[in-house]
């Protein structure tokens, strides 16, 4: 289904799906949301755009291929729970803090590590589905 109205509405919001997808994965430190609705939503944004501009426009979008965000994002995650060991000789997955607060993002800490590296991993296998099932229909 390739009509203009939704190439070009696709391409506006893609940027603004992106955007709204980082909120939703900032949020979820304190209400509803985190990594895997963010990563969902990011994903949500490219499928989009694959269905409006096709699947090689989107692909040549991403500068990797989403099936490398998957080990990447597991070794963020994996890095945010050993940190504390390495650091404080804390048990494994135990939450560090900075002492000052960000003005925009508010409490930094281990935990928002740990949903960045699930909003990664999410938007990897979600991809690599879709575009798995894509390629072969």
């Amino acid at each position: 289904m390739k009509t203009l109205i939704l190439k070009t509405a696709s391409d506006y919001l893609l940027p603004i799906l992106l955007l709204f997808s980082i909120f939703i994965l900032l949020r979820g430190h304190y209400l509803p949301g985190g990594g895997f609705v963010g990563g969902l939503m990011a994903s949500i944004a490219f499928v989009l755009h694959a269905f409006a501009n096709g699947l090689k426009n989107t692909k040549s979008l991403m500068k990797f291929h989403p099936g490398f965000f998957m080990p990447f994002g597991l070794l963020v995650s994996f890095f945010s729970g050993l940190l504390p060991v390495l650091v404080k000789d804390a048990p494994f997955m135990t939450a560090l803090w900075m002492q000052n607060s960000v003005p925009v993002i508010g409490a930094i800490g281990t935990p928002l590590f740990f949903d960045i590296g699930v909003f990664i991993v999410v938007q990897g296998v979600t991809l690599t589905i879709i575009f798995t099932i894509s390629e072969s229909a």
